[in-house]
């Protein structure tokens, strides 16, 4: 798929996710096979200040590249400004979030508080496409709620104030992440408009993806939740490869992240995101409640990792040598 002059290789790509798809996670994504990186969600008033948290999630590693950095807001003048500044500092393609259904965000008119309002959205879009010469792109939800499904109205729209492509998780806002996302709503965005389309909604797997654009037509997919603990899901050969060499893989890659996360983080955010990602990569571990349990107690990264470490080693001992070659 190509977003613009943007070249997206691979079928599946990782979906942007708050206090989870920073530098390091992103990375190990982009070297697994995700085709293109997003950026967590950033407030476009703390790019315009330029605050810690905004510095934090504008870092990225060159091998990530393309990358796509995603804004909130709902002031039109403040997201074009952020946009254009996101631009400045390397983004390849710049994302609106129109689907961010958390409380706290849509109670301040951002996120997918957008959906419910399509002339402001227009305005947003039009004033973000004049800032911007690269590609612009946004991601909606299905609608509001069950009454609200105007997933092909807002994407009609975004597509007449020039976006380059757009991202669809057909769940309402009111659904949240509960339910089965309903694919029919990407197939009708995918057939009201001519821009690429990528879909998102309870993939966990190649194999979902690959029925996610048979069933839909749309030409890329995002995966968000799935990802979590398992950003191999986005390596075609993975499911092909023998039960040993699939843990083995998986040790690299965990071994790598934690590496990585020891690089580019901070002592105290290093600890929290080594809590919050190992926890993930848990899944499949004997004992892992138990595992987790012992990995949020832990009050050292060093604790958080031979804590880790432990329960793999009792679980894959002829693995375990792969993780222990990370110093933490």
């Amino acid at each position: 798929m190509r977003i613009g002059d943007v070249d997206v290789r691979g079928l599946a790509r990782l979906a942007p996710m708050a206090g989870a798809t920073n530098a390091p996670f992103r990375l190990v994504a982009r070297e697994c096979g995700s085709g293109l990186t997003t950026t967590e969600e950033m407030d476009a008033a703390s790019i315009l200040f330029e605050t810690p948290h905004a510095v934090a999630a504008t870092a990225y590693y060159p091998a990530e590249r393309p990358l796509a950095m995603q804004l909130l807001g709902r002031k039109a003048e403040d997201l074009a400004e952020a946009a254009a500044r996101c631009e400045a500092m390397g983004a390849d393609v710049v994302d609106l979030n129109m689907g961010c259904p958390v409380p706290k965000i849509t109670g301040k008119g951002k996120g997918a508080a957008l959906m419910r309002d399509i002339p402001g959205a227009a305005r947003i879009l039009a004033a973000m496409r004049r800032a911007v010469r690269v590609p612009l792109t946004v991601k909606i939800r299905g609608g509001w709620d069950d009454t609200h499904l105007n997933a092909v109205e807002v994407a009609r729209m975004a597509e007449a104030e020039g976006v380059d492509a757009i991202a669809v998780h057909p769940r309402t806002r009111s659904q949240m992440f509960t339910g089965k996302a309903p694919w029919a709503i990407i197939a009708e965005v995918v057939d009201a408009v001519r821009v690429p389309v990528t879909g998102n909604g309870d993939v966990r797997s190649m194999a979902d993806a690959r029925r996610m654009v048979a069933e839909t037509g749309c030409q890329s997919v995002m995966v968000g939740r799935g990802a979590l603990g398992r950003p191999w899901v986005f390596d075609e050969a993975y499911d092909a490869l023998p039960e040993a060499a699939q843990r083995e893989y998986r040790a690299r890659v965990i071994a790598r992240h934690v590496a990585l996360i020891r690089e580019h983080c901070h002592e105290r955010y290093a600890l929290t995101q080594l809590k919050k990602h190992l926890s993930w990569y848990t899944e499949g571990l004997d004992h892992a409640c138990k595992c987790r349990a012992e990995i949020f107690q832990a009050r050292t990264a060093s604790e958080v990792w031979e804590t880790f470490q432990r329960y793999w080693a009792r679980a894959e001992r002829a693995y375990a040598p792969v993780l222990e070659a990370v110093t933490v």
